[in-house]
Order: structure tokens, then sequence, then C-alpha cells
């Protein structure tokens, strides 16, 4: 299927032979954030990026508003991803809301992957009194998505340095900022509605493939609490947590989000995937 991987501007750099490694990104966001940690992986993995419908370079005549109604589309797009490519045994990497689609992926076809790095992952963003803390109010997700009706470009403003975090370096949210602004406003405001009310806590129950959970210390999007909870009713899961703040560690710490990621690996199996540098 040559079409999907033009229609997701898929990226495959790496060893040809090595195991494969995809890394799908988050929400507002594109495959050039995980430039900060791909090149650590090129000297021995086969490495995958793609854009979804709407973002970075995708094909936005693509977009099907009623495929995307649910993150169970955007898992189908990794899956077929991975049958294009011929991919086996499969470590898929997933941001933010991609960790979710990494684990609907893991649930449709679980022999497909080795294992899941799920980074800064979140089953519902919405608190649910009084047993779960998803670090937002109905309210706030509700502000938000008015705040996208009416400004296509504000909502960016407002989110970038919440999401990045780490304040004493700017840099990192104005950047984050412009690639939340090059995504269509419409497929991104669908996008967000689909992210922030989902609830998949009750899919936690099916994922049988091995996961790594990466979690930030301080992490006003998905914090500690929804890491510990995911940990809880994940079987076979390692939760590590980086000490630091924001949602994106692949950017603001990407040489600990590399090393806990490699360490993950190859404690998993040390002949399938062997020891990489991080330079």
């Amino acid at each position: 299927m040559p079409d999907v991987l033009a229609r997701h501007a898929v990226r495959v750099t790496g060893r040809p032979g090595g195991a494969p490694i995809v890394f799908a990104h988050g929400f507002g966001c594109d495959q050039t954030l995980w430039r900060f940690i791909t090149p650590a992986f090129e000297r021995d993995y086969r490495v995958v990026s793609f854009d979804y419908i709407g973002a970075g370079r995708s094909d936005r005549t693509s977009y099907d508003p009623a495929r995307y109604a649910s993150l169970q589309g955007y898992a189908d797009d990794v899956l077929q991803i991975c049958h294009a490519l011929d991919l086996e045994g499969v470590t898929l990497v997933g941001h933010s809301v991609s960790a979710t689609v990494a684990m609907l992926a893991s649930i449709a076809e679980p022999r497909l992957f080795d294992s899941l790095v799920l980074v800064t992952p979140s089953p519902r963003y919405v608190d649910d009194p009084p047993g779960y803390i998803g670090g937002f109010s109905r309210a706030d997700i509700d502000g938000l998505l008015g705040m996208m009706d009416v400004n296509a470009t504000g909502w960016a403003a407002y989110l970038a340095p919440v999401v990045m975090g780490n304040p004493d370096r700017p840099a990192l949210a104005s950047d984050l900022e412009a690639t939340f602004c090059s995504i269509d406003p419409v497929m991104a405001r669908q996008f967000a509605k689909v992210t922030f009310l989902a609830d998949n806590r009750a899919d936690l129950a099916t994922v049988s493939v091995p996961s790594l959970i990466l979690q930030v210390s301080d992490d006003v999007v998905a914090p500690m609490a929804v890491g510990t909870y995911l940990h809880e009713r994940l079987r076979e899961s390692t939760l590590r947590v980086i000490q630091g703040t924001g949602h994106c560690p692949h950017v603001s710490h990407p040489d600990e989000t590399t090393r806990l990621i490699l360490e993950f690996l190859r404690a998993r199996d040390p002949m399938r995937h062997p020891v990489a540098t991080t330079a």
C-alpha cells in the first residue's frame, strides 16, 4: 500500500535489517518532534516515523471526519503503516494520546508488536472524582475547545507552554506553538475533542503487549497519578519516572528518554535489542 506511506509522509531510516521501532506523535505535533531521540536508534534499528492526517507533511485531502471521530481511526492508520512496510516484532513508541493509540493498535493485532513505549500516557484526561485524577476538569476541556472555535491560533499560544513546561526554556514552548499552528485548524479541533474527551480506561485490561510507561514527575497534562494508575492496570508494564517538568520529555529531556527506552528494550531481549549509543 504505497499510497499509505505517501499519505502519512512516512520516513524510514536506520538499519534495514534492524528490529523495527515506530514513533507516533501526539496531538498538535508531527514527526519532527522525535528528531531529538531517533538518531540514537538508527545504528541498530529500522526507524519509522510518520504524520497523522492533518499534521506535518501528510496528505490533508485524505482527511475523513468519520474515520477520525474516535482514536481507533488513528490506531488503524498505525496498523496500515506497519503492514505497508511489512513490519514484524514492532516496538511502538507513542507520545501522549498516541500512547492510547498504541494500546488500541496492540489490542487489535497483538502479534504484530514486541513492546509498547508509552511516553506520558493517559487513558482519560478528564477527572472522574473521587477515584480518578486525569488532570483536567470537563470545564477546562470545554474552554479549550471553545477557544479553538473562536481563535484558530490563540489556543496554541495558550496550550504550548502548558504542555511543554520548562518555563526556564521558553524556546521549547515557542517551537511547540509553531508546530501547533501548522496543523490544519479543522482537523486539530476534531483531534482535540477526540483526544481530551476519550475514556479508554476499560481497554487497559485487554492490553497484552509488554509496555514501558515513561512518566515525568511534574506533568500537568498527565500527572503522576495517571502513570501510577496505568502501571497498576497494565499487565507486564514497567514504570520509569523522569525527574523534570512538562509533557514532552523526548524534546525537553531527550538523553534520559532515550536511555530509558534503550534500557527497557535491552532488558527485554539482549540479543534482539543490542546496546546502542545515545550520541
